[in-house]
Parts: C-alpha cells; sequence; structure tokens
C-alpha cells in the first residue's frame, strides 16, 4: 500500500497543483461572476424568496412524489451530498495549508457560487426526463447535451458523466468513509479502521438497494438533525470564546490578503496557498460549479425551475456560511488566538483529519471532544456517500444503461471500505483531481447556456410585478 502511495502521491498532487491554483480558481469565480451579472444578483434579490420555499413548507415526512421528489427532499438529498467532510476536515486542511484566510477565499467562492447553482438547478429542471415509470433522470449530462447538439456534445457529455463517476462513486465514497474510520478510531483507539469501513459499506448497501426514494427518505430526516446538533456544539464552544471571536474574524480578514504573516515564506506562494485552499476546498464542500447537485435538484416536482433554482440557493448558504464557518470560527479561535497551539505555527500532532476534534477537546476534553466530532462527521459524510452514488448511478445509467448500475453500486460499496484502508493525503488528492476535471465540461455548458437561466429570472421579475 505503502508503495502505491509513494508513486501516486507526487504524480497527483502535480497535477491538482496546476488545476487547483489557475483553471479552477478562474473557472469557479469566472462563471460565479457571469452569472451574478446576468442575473442581477440573484443570490441577493431572490435570497428570501430561496428561504421561504425551503423554512416556510418544511416537511420530515415528503413522501415519493409523481416524476420525483418533493423541494425538500431534492434540497435535503444535495445538502446531503454538500455537508460532508469538507465542512470539517477539507475546512481545517485549508486553514492549516492556507492559513485562516483562506476561509475568506470560501466565503468569496460560495457567495459567487450561489449564482452558480442556481443556474445549474434551473438547467438540470428545463432539461430533465421523466420516464414512463414516473422516475426521472437528470443532471449535466443532459444540459451538456443540449448545450452543444452535436458530436462534441456527445463526447463532453461522457466525459463529464465518467468523471463525476469516478469522482463521487469511488474516490470521494473513499474519502467520506476514510475521514468517518480516522474519526472514530482517534475517538475509539480500539476499532480498527477497517471494521468501521466494513459496516459502513454494509449499511450503505442496504439504502442503495431502495434507490431515490430511500435515499431522499433518509436525507430528509438525518440532514435537518446532524446540522442542528453540529450548530448547538459549535455555539457552545464559541460560548466559551466569545471575547475571542472579533479577533477570529480580524485573523479570516487580515490573512486573506496577507498570508506570509503566519503562514511564513514569499507572498505570492503564501497568497497562492490562500486562494487556492479557499478555491478548493470550497468547490469541495458547497459543491457549486461542479454538477453534482443539480442531479438532485432535477429530482424536485416544482411549477417552474426558477422556483428549485432559489432553493438550491440556500443550500450553498446553509453549506459555506453556517456550518462551515462554524467549523472555521471553533478552531481559529481555539487553536489560533491568544495561546492556542497554532498561535505560533503548526504544532506536530495536529492534522487536518485530528484539528477539529482537538479544538472540541479544549471545552469538552479531549475523551468527549473526539466522540462529538466523531459523532457529526460519522452523519455528516454517511449522508455524503449515500447522495453522492445517486449522482454517479444517474451517470452510469447514462454511459452503459441501467442494467450496468448493479455493477457500478457492487464497485461503489467496494470504495466505500477501501477508504478505511487507503492513507489520508492520497485519498484527498484523488478525490480533489476528479472533482476539479469534472468542473472544466460543466462549466462550459453554463456559459452556453446561460440564456435559459436569464429567461427564468425575468419569467419571475415579471411575476412577482404582475402580482404586486
Amino acid at each position: 500500500m505503502q508503495a502505491v502511495t509513494d508513486f501516486l502521491l507526487p504524480i497527483v498532487q502535480t497535477i491538482n497543483a496546476y488545476l487547483s491554483d489557475y483553471i479552477l480558481i478562474f473557472l469557479l469565480v469566472g462563471v460565479g461572476l457571469f452569472y451574478t451579472i446576468r442575473t442581477r444578483f440573484v443570490q441577493i434579490r431572490c435570497f428570501g424568496e430561496g428561504m421561504k420555499r425551503v423554512f416556510g413548507n418544511i416537511s420530515f415526512r415528503g413522501g415519493k412524489k409523481n416524476g420525483g421528489l418533493s423541494s425538500f427532499q431534492a434540497l435535503a438529498t444535495a445538502i446531503a451530498a454538500q455537508v460532508g467532510t469538507g465542512n470539517i476536515i477539507g475546512a481545517c486542511g485549508a486553514i492549516l495549508v492556507g492559513g485562516p484566510g483562506a476561509i475568506f477565499w470560501m466565503w468569496v467562492i460560495a457567495f459567487f457560487g450561489m449564482a452558480t447553482i442556481y443556474a445549474e438547478a434551473v438547467l438540470a429542471q428545463e432539461t430533465k426526463i421523466v420516464q414512463e415509470d414516473g422516475s426521472v433522470l437528470g443532471g449535466p449530462v443532459y444540459y451538456i447535451r443540449r448545450a452543444f447538439n452535436n458530436g462534441f456534445g456527445k463526447f463532453l457529455a461522457g466525459f463529464f458523466a465518467v468523471a463525476i463517476t469516478l469522482a463521487l462513486g469511488f474516490m470521494g465514497s473513499m474519502v467520506q468513509s476514510n475521514s468517518i474510520s480516522e474519526s472514530i478510531h482517534t475517538a475509539i483507539p480500539v476499532m480498527p479502521t477497517w471494521v468501521v469501513g466494513l459496516v459502513l459499506a454494509a449499511i450503505c448497501t442496504f439504502i442503495f438497494i431502495g434507490g431515490i426514494s430511500r435515499i431522499a427518505s433518509v436525507a430528509e430526516k438525518i440532514v435537518p438533525i446532524m446540522a442542528v446538533l453540529y450548530i448547538i456544539l459549535g455555539v457552545i464552544v464559541l460560548g466559551f470564546n466569545v471575547t475571542k471571536i472579533p479577533e477570529t474574524f480580524g485573523m479570516i480578514f487580515k490573512y486573506a490578503f496577507q498570508p506570509q504573516a503566519i503562514l511564513g515564506g514569499a507572498f505570492g506562494a503564501a497568497i497562492k496557498a490562500a486562494i487556492s485552499q479557499g478555491a478548493k476546498r470550497g468547490l469541495f464542500s458547497n459543491e457549486a460549479g461542479m454538477g453534482s447537485t443539480p442531479h438532485a435538484h432535477a429530482q424536485a416536482n416544482v411549477e417552474k425551475p426558477h422556483d428549485q433554482g432559489v432553493v438550491a440557493m440556500i443550500g450553498v448558504f446553509i453549506d459555506t456560511f453556517i456550518v462551515l464557518t462554524l467549523t472555521a470560527l471553533v478552531t481559529i479561535s481555539t487553536l489560533y488566538t491568544g495561546n492556542g497551539p497554532l498561535a505560533d505555527g503548526a504544532e506536530a500532532g495536529i492534522t487536518k483529519a485530528n484539528m477539529m476534534q482537538t479544538a472540541m477537546g479544549q471545552v469538552f476534553g479531549t475523551t468527549a471532544g473526539n466522540l462529538l466530532v466523531a459523532l457529526c462527521l460519522t452523519f455528516f459524510a454517511f449522508t455524503t456517500i449515500i447522495s453522492w452514488n445517486f449522482f454517479g448511478k444517474q451517470n452510469v445509467q447514462y454511459l452503459f444503461g441501467k442494467k450496468a448500475t448493479v455493477v457500478y453500486s457492487v464497485l461503489a460499496i467496494a470504495f466505500i471500505f477501501l477508504g478505511s484502508l487507503f492513507p489520508n493525503d492520497l485519498v484527498w488528492e484523488l478525490a480533489d483531481m476528479f472533482n476539479n476535471i469534472m468542473v472544466i465540461p460543466n462549466v462550459i455548458a453554463l456559459f452556453v447556456l446561460s440564456g435559459i437561466v436569464v429567461t427564468a429570472v425575468k419569467f419571475r421579475t415579471k411575476k412577482q410585478k404582475k402580482n404586486d
């Protein structure tokens, strides 16, 4: 295993360095800025509408709808994919490598990403296919084909389908199971990581068999509970560190533009690390522009595409501006301020895998802190696995037909188990590489189909003025 890691890790890291530091930043910020301007800041103008649609009709028993899911079930499935290890381990890794300022760049990516994900959800609704049995096929492969109705479109859609299957169905699931097994092993040292992986694979097998209706049913119940639990724990820690909160925000803004002051080295290298970490981990966290959550939003049974577009924006808001920000505030206020263990530089033993547990341990005690974070991370990562499996399955069906999904599910379960065995760094780098790759065809289609999205926003505006 170590020989494989030593061979693959530097190769994958080199590829990711070019993708994350250059291509990814320009694509994500570019498409987000593009849609922000073209929709006249839809993430601000329609934010209230999105909140009302999410929380005004919230239900934990959505039931299966004709031709898909309820809007809340679709959002819960999307958030289940978004709120995962990226919000805890991903955020911690960004802070360790890029400094506290990386969080600022995550916020920037997320703000523009809200406009991007609005576009993704609208296009997923516009191009979805409802089959005779009522099941729904939808996602980027269908709007990529709409954007390019020729051989190039077929190639681009196929390229995306392969990339997302590898990124989420296989590599991404390895990241999640790796994080679960590592956190549980940290909390309970006598528990081998492979045992955790085996149990996780068995549970996922049962849920995968049930299809999207079972996945949505699990997601709509677990997602609100896990989010509330994590928020409560974070608020308690912040309550103990309330006097350090102003300093914490100050560090995020200061080191966003002066990262060398905490990372050391030259300014150019430091600022690149802060921005690239913010972009890379921001993508892994909220998934806006990546082309994953449109598969969930396509399933929503709504009156018009705009309705699900504004709901999708709230998913990014919850993921980044609430859950991920809470992680950042807890870790920075606990570990970086005052006499914290990372105030004067990195301390041996603190990694992205145990950073949040270390921070929680400062308030709840080492044992309780380890257990509480392991519990939250397990829920987060588990729901992400089941949602990502569905996203991958949709693309396997597009590529090879419905019968191939059985083979895909078997392989996905095997990768879930393997994730508990592989080294942490290699698993994350592989997932990052395929995440980065799948952004490219998705963003190309988003640029080409902007007219459809703008029409959806204008229709909403005209209707609102008429009602007023």
